[in-house]
Formats: structure tokens, C-alpha cells, sequence
């Protein structure tokens, strides 16, 4: 013992943040044959394999799916695949019963070694021969009594066979469950970059640091706006790379970029500037994410010095590609709307990286308005489209809108940059000046719209959402619809799939809300579950339960009196 030493560690040039890893594993009993222990080790194999291709961080960098061929009996196995699970860097745990087993000596007894944050689910076949359906079942309702979230998916795989094929539903219910875990993990513990506070004294958009802290794990760094002044006035960024960037925004937008004269010239490069000074700076910290305040003080206060407007900047950061090709989306707030930041973020990675749009709640237009502005202006409107039967939303905002919308998914970048427009920014609300981005969104992308909002009285983070689709309208109908509000500003028609527009319109949390594309509400819900976010839905015709589309509730939520009351309890 007296030649016993602390044991130094090496120094770690560049830290990368913690990355998460799902393990995948299964109980069984002793006194099952061999054959059957065999065909069990056959499914984790099979499902861990199956998870491994298909699961993706924004960066569409994959996520490590490791998996133990011990078979858990007792607890002295569940101490091994502890153990094995530790040293693999799990934090996702996956349990896929193919047998029946006693559910404290095995699952429980590992479940035990990891934090109670650990995402976990329960995955079994509905098999017969030997049940494990039964244990899944057992071992849920045992977690579930003494107050631990866990996830129940009873999917299919075949009764018999050594290798049994898993059902593709099976493994779609659990690939979304996965990316709901992959989000709650990946998010905890990173950082967003804010500059500024609360733009124009907007409290929706306040940045609620103790319950993001202590709800998301989600840390909050905060600078001054001065900061960036300066390192503009320091000219600290690449001034090559400045000159790149600008000759890739000449040569896709042309003559579609309005400048009047130098003067405008200087200010887009200082709005370029923005850019690689903040991607830096995100950089070094390894951000997850940002937000820019921008109103008043920086661009629209005329007692100061007025800068050029982020709009560019803002966009930039929300695509998924920039001067140097593609890249992974990094959601960025405008107006340093911390909790449309808290709604970006999540839809990013549950969507697999697909971009978000951030859109102002600008202009409702129930049907009667849009068939009064199409008399007006003499056009006659399809009878049945959606936009005449539902209305539509008006989503417009100066800044933060992806270039992504500009055109369909899976475009390229000369598709999507050809339909971007960059006029110069309003002076009345920028005398900063700089140049605005601009673009309509096609019709026919499907997503989900929503907004985070924080309560005080509960100290809880809700979401209200919907799915919805994006719609055109005929050309001149469209002008002045735009007209009307920005026509400088992207905008989005978005129609609601089940809120009525006198719904929507009265249940906005706040000013801004957003949609990314191509995220299945089952991986929302889950995520929810996980980081006990309230889950709200308001409209009429919206049923309590959509089957093949909504989760099954957790058991724990029927236990302790509903989803709502379970959440305020944790």
C-alpha cells in the first residue's frame, strides 16, 4: 500500500465531446437448451447489425452499436456485460428477450450499474416457444413500479429457426426509439453559443439557464455582442477564406444579389465576416448550436453605430452546406431565441440531420381571407386544395430560414441556390443595412411544425406541434400574399395536418416557430418521454392515439395517473 501512486493522465490535445453508444444485450434462463441460447445470441447479433447501418448523427457520422453475446442468467453475467458495456462506452441500453428469465437477476441487476438517465428499451418478438414476450413484459411492469422510465416495443420475429427473420415494423419502432435516445444522449452535456440576451425585451425567447441545465443537460455560454464588434474591427477571420466565400455567393446568386455601391459591397462582407468569426468561435467551443440577438442594439438602434444585418450568417448556419460543400446542419436562432434554439436542436438530430427551418408566425390565412385576396385580384382557386379547404401559415422571418427550403429535399446545392434571392435589408427595421435572404418554399414537404415554450409554475419545457405540409399557391396569389408582409424575407406556406387555422392561431406559444423535414413523430414523442418535455396537441381532431404513427405510451405514465402528472413528478 505505501508504494501505491496516483496514476497521472496524458494530456488530450483536441477533446471531443462524449459520443453515444448503444448495447445491445439479452437475459435468459439456464435451463434452456442450447439450441435456444444459440438462437438468442443469433438476435442480438441480428439487431445490433440491423441498428448499426441505419443510425446517424447530424453529421451523418454513424452511431456505434456494440452488442454482448453473453447471455444474461444471473447476476453474475449482468455484472460481465456491465462491465463489458462500461468499457465500450455504452450509454443506450437495449434489451432483446428471446426467453423467458427472472427479471432482477438479469436485466434489472445491470440496468442497476448505469445512471438512471440511461435510455432503455425493451425490444421481444411476441415468439411463443419460449416466452419472450412474457419476460419483456415482467421486466416492464417491474421497472415501471418503481418509477424508471422504459420503453416496451412487442414487435415480431419469427416463432422458430435459429436465425429469425425481425420484422421490418419491428425494427422501424425501434430505429426510432434509438434516435430519441441518440438525441437526449448526444445533447447532454454540449453547449450552445448566444450572443447577446433576449431580443427586444421578448421573454419567449429567454434563455432559462438552471431548467435547460437541469432538464436537457444543455450548458448555455454567453457573450457580449461587443465581442464580435471587435473581432470584426480586428478583422479576425481568414481574409483568404472571406474572399471564397464571397466568390461562392457571386457566382450562385449573381445578378440576384442586390448592391448599390461600395458601401453595400463593404457591409456583405462584414455580414460574411460574421459568419466565420462565429463558426470559429462555435467551433472552439464545441457548440451544438447558437443564436445571435441582433435587435436592437446591434443593426436597428440609431443612438449606437447600426452594423449590417445576420441574415446570411443565420442561414448559413442552418444548412446543410456553405462555401466548402456539405456540412451538417448547426442550428442557429435568430434574435437569440434560446427556446426556438430548444426546438431546432432536437429536430436536427431526431431527424438524422435534416435542416430546420425558423420562420416567424407571421401572417394566418383562414380560407375565407385567401378566397377574398384571390376575388380581388380576379383569379379563380382550385376548389380542393388544401390551402382553400385548411388556409395556410405565412412563415416569414428576416433571418435563420435554411437556403435548404428553398427547393425540395435531396436537392443539390446549385438546385437550392438558384431559387435564393439576396435583396438589400430593410432600412426601416436595419438601418445597419447588409442584405437579407429570400425564397419560396415549394410545395409538398412534409414534416413536423412546432415550438418549445417554458413554464415557470411548473418548471417544465412543453412543445406544441403538428404534423405539416408545405403548399404553393398560384403566382400572382402568392406575390401578394408576400407583399402584403416581407417580400424580402423567405417565406413557407404551411398547412397543419390536423389544427384548424383557428387553432394554430390562437395556441402560438410565441412569435417564431419551426419545421424540419421528414421526422417521424414516434422519434418526437420518444424524445419527449425521455427528457419529460410536455407534449402538447390541442386540436379537435387530432385522436389520442394514431396507430403505426404515434409510440405506445410507457407503462409508467398508466401507473403513476398519465404522462403529464408522471413528467411534473421527475
Amino acid at each position: 500500500m505505501a508504494n501505491m501512486k496516483a496514476i497521472c493522465l496524458p494530456d488530450i490535445t483536441n477533446p471531443t465531446p462524449r459520443t453515444p453508444v448503444i448495447g445491445v444485450f439479452a437475459p435468459c434462463d439456464p435451463r434452456i437448451d442450447e439450441k435456444s441460447r444459440e438462437r438468442g445470441r443469433n438476435i442480438i447479433g441480428i439487431i445490433a447489425d440491423a441498428l448499426s447501418c441505419q443510425l446517424k448523427l447530424p453529421d451523418k457520422t454513424f452511431v456505434p452499436v456494440v452488442y454482448s453475446p453473453v447471455l444474461i442468467d444471473s447476476e453474475k453475467q449482468a455484472d460481465i456485460v456491465a462491465q463489458q458495456f462500461r468499457q465500450a462506452g455504452v450509454n443506450i441500453l437495449v434489451c432483446v428477450p428471446d426467453t423467458w428469465a427472472f427479471p432482477q437477476l438479469t436485466t434489472i441487476s445491470l440496468i442497476q450499474q448505469f445512471s438512471k438517465e440511461t435510455p432503455l428499451n425493451i425490444t421481444c418478438g411476441n415468439s411463443g416457444p419460449k416466452p419472450g414476450v412474457v419476460y419483456a413484459h415482467a421486466t416492464n411492469g417491474a421497472i415501471s413500479q418503481y418509477g424508471r422510465l422504459v420503453t416496451l416495443n412487442v414487435g415480431n420475429w419469427e416463432d422458430t429457426g435459429i436465425k429469425p427473420k425481425i420484422s421490418p415494423s419491428t425494427l422501424k419502432a425501434l430505429v426510432d426509439w434509438c434516435y430519441a435516445a441518440i438525441t437526449a444522449t448526444a445533447l447532454r452535456g454540449r453547449r450552445v453559443m448566444i450572443f447577446g440576451h433576449d431580443s427586444m425585451g421578448m421573454e419567449t425567447a429567454m434563455m432559462h439557464i438552471l431548467a435547460t441545465r437541469n432538464i436537457f443537460g444543455i450548458e448555455i455560454t454567453r457573450l457580449d455582442m461587443k465581442l464580435l464588434v471587435d473581432m470584426l474591427q480586428k478583422g479576425a477571420f481568414d481574409k483568404k477564406e472571406l474572399k471564397e466565400l464571397r466568390g461562392w455567393i457571386n457566382r450562385h446568386i449573381g445578378k440576384r444579389l442586390e448592391l448599390k455601391n461600395d458601401a453595400d459591397s463593404r457591409r456583405l462582407d462584414q455580414s460574411l465576416a460574421m459568419y466565420l468569426i462565429n463558426r470559429d468561435l462555435m467551433k472552439e467551443l464545441n457548440a451544438v448550436g447558437g443564436g445571435f440577438m441582433s435587435q436592437l442594439e446591434w443593426g436597428s438602434d440609431k443612438r449606437g453605430l447600426p452594423l449590417p444585418v445576420a441574415d446570411i450568417m443565420e442561414s448559413l448556419f442552418n444548412s446543410s452546406f456553405d462555401h466548402n460543400g456539405p456540412k451538417a446542419p448547426l442550428p442557429y436562432a435568430t434574435e437569440a431565441d434560446v427556446q426556438g434554439l430548444l426546438t431546432m436542436l432536437p429536430f436536427t438530430y431526431l431527424s438524422g440531420g435534416n435542416p430546420p427551418l425558423f420562420m416567424d408566425f407571421r401572417k394566418v390565412w383562414e380560407p375565407w381571407e385567401i378566397k377574398a385576396l384571390a376575388k380581388k385580384n380576379k383569379l379563380k382557386l382550385p376548389s380542393r386544395a388544401d390551402y382553400v379547404l385548411k388556409g395556410l401559415v405565412d412563415g416569414n422571418n428576416s433571418g435563420s430560414a435554411a437556403l435548404d427550403w428553398a427547393a425540395k429535399p435531396q436537392a443539390n446545392i446549385d438546385m437550392v441556390m438558384k431559387n435564393i434571392i439576396m435583396p438589400l435589408a430593410d432600412e426601416g427595421y436595419f438601418p445597419g443595412g447588409g442584405n437579407s435572404v429570400t425564397f419560396v418554399t415549394p410545395a409538398g414537404i412534409k414534416g413536423i411544425a412546432g415550438r418549445m415554450a417554458y413554464s415557470s409554475l411548473t418548471n417544465k419545457f412543453s412543445l406544441i406541434w403538428d404534423e405539416a405540409t408545405t403548399t404553393s399557391v398560384p403566382k400572382k396569389l402568392e406575390k401578394a400574399m408576400c407583399n402584403l408582409t416581407n417580400w424580402n424575407w423567405p417565406h413557407t406556406f404551411v398547412v397543419p395536418k390536423y389544427a384548424t387555422m383557428a387553432e394554430y392561431k390562437q395556441y402560438a406559444p410565441a412569435n417564431h416557430f419551426h419545421m424540419t423535414w421528414d421526422l417521424p413523430i414516434a422519434r418526437l414523442q420518444h424524445w419527449m418521454d425521455l427528457t419529460g418535455v410536455f407534449s402538447i396537441t390541442p386540436w379537435a381532431s387530432r385522436p389520442a392515439f394514431v396507430e403505426s404513427v404515434d409510440r405506445p405510451k410507457p407503462l409508467v405514465y398508466l401507473l403513476n395517473g398519465g404522462e403529464d402528472l408522471y413528467k411534473s413528478m421527475i
